[in-house]
């Protein structure tokens, strides 16, 4: 194991299985709490909305705790741990006699899930800093590839048994684990370690480490307003497009799958022609803007085919997650890559709690009164906040040689 070099090929398919795994379950979850209340729509719905909500808290909680521990033990054991963790929690979910089960069982899911700051420790790890943007670009395509084929084959496992689907994910993370035990090599190297530290994983305290440095701050907080928009746009989506244009549930599952893969396309191969020739700023002003006016676009459009095109020219927003991410990791030590991304985590996981709430009122309140589209409206206005935050940013701290690509080319990630 240790004459295994790291490289972004291994995190990849670990990364790519586990989102398989979370996307496969995802439109289950709400038919089996449904099961539950007898088939209460409204009942699933509120303690739809409380599991979301749980789940979320525990991400944000652990976020920095596993990244602070990845700090000090590697990304390799804390990834794997995680991973093993998930895997028992599907067993629960599919054998759960009831509801009390089912929230502990999301409870262990968000505990679990905060792996992505590991993982992200990983891919700064073994990228050299004037790539890091681009790689970073790799969760997106692992998210957009895992959320057209998991959804897809947990539709298609549930039609044959509720259950089923979380034995089959079960499985697949358990394979996972096994990948990452005999493949997945360490990337963090001894020197580079260092202990952990209550103050540094405490979730709130944690989100001072993004105050180590200006630039990152006020870029952290503009990512943060741009997932508010995106959080609220996720959760209202369903609701929003059946009542406009009388989508079903075949209708969404498309429309989502095209999300997926605009996302599996930017990021995994526009991104690399894009962001070296644009520089990782300006980068993220076009993708903030696009995704500012894609959110009106939404809002807006008077027929459901539009709906397709704004989603494929939105995913052109998406490059601006990865160089914000790029831009913020070569800001820190390679010491601190962890606690920063689990920091990053951390903030970022608040708005999956605030973002849906304020959607969802908003969708609430204003479709009686003429205005369906609010919901996307506002998702513009947080947006347009986190681009302004961006510009103010580059404008007090000019570019220096270090913040930008050294290269104009497009590279293949790394072997």
């Amino acid at each position: 194991m240790s004459k295994r070099q790291p490289a972004l090929g291994f995190v990849f398919v670990t990364l790519f299985l586990d989102i398989i795994g979370i996307g496969l379950v995802a439109p289950i979850v709400p038919k089996l709490i449904e099961k539950f209340v007898a088939g209460d729509v409204g009942q699933a719905a509120q303690f739809g909305g409380w599991i979301t909500a749980i789940y979320a808290v525990m991400q944000f909680i652990f976020a920095p705790i596993l990244g602070n521990l990845s700090d000090q033990y590697g990304r390799r054991p804390i990834i794997l741990i995680s991973l093993l963790g998930s895997a028992l929690d599907y067993l629960l979910l599919a054998f759960a006699p009831n509801l009390a089960w089912l929230l502990v069982g999301r409870l262990i899911a968000g505990i679990t899930g905060a792996n992505i700051s590991a993982v992200s420790a990983y891919i700064a790890d073994v990228s050299p800093p004037e790539k890091r943007a681009q790689n970073f670009g790799l969760i997106g395509v692992a998210f957009g590839l895992g959320f057209i084929v998991g959804p897809a084959l947990g539709g298609i496992l549930g039609s044959v048994d509720l259950r089923l689907p979380f034995l089959v994910v079960a499985g697949i993370t358990f394979v996972n684990v096994l990948y990452g035990f005999f493949v997945l090599p360490e990337s963090l190297q001894p020197q580079n370690r260092r202990a952990f530290s209550f103050t540094r994983a405490n979730p709130i305290g944690s989100i001072g480490m993004l105050a180590r440095a200006p630039i990152v701050l006020s870029l952290a907080v503009g990512f943060i307003f741009s997932s508010l928009a995106q959080n609220g746009l996720q959760t209202i989506w369903v609701y929003y497009t059946g009542l406009r244009y009388e989508w079903d549930t075949l209708q969404v599952g498309l429309s989502l799958a095209a999300v997926g893969l605009s996302a599996a396309i930017v990021q995994g191969g526009l991104l690399r022609l894009i962001l070296p020739r644009l520089g990782e700023r300006r980068a993220i002003q076009f993708g903030l803007g696009l995704a500012a006016l894609s959110s009106i676009a939404y809002g807006l459009a008077p027929q459901g085919w539009m709906i397709y095109v704004i989603i494929f020219v939105s995913g052109l927003g998406g490059i601006a997650g990865p160089a914000a991410q790029g831009l913020i990791s070569r800001n820190v030590s390679d010491s601190e890559q962890g606690a920063v991304q689990g920091a990053l985590s951390s903030a970022l996981t608040l708005t999956g709690v605030v973002g849906p709430l304020i959607a969802t009122a908003l969708f609430t309140y204003f479709v009686p009164r003429g205005v369906p589209g609010a919901s996307f409206f506002a998702g513009a206005i947080f947006t347009a906040i986190g681009l302004g935050l961006a510009i103010r940013t580059f404008a007090k701290y000019p570019e220096t040689h270090d913040d930008r690509p050294s290269s104009v080319t497009a590279t293949a990630p790394h072997p």
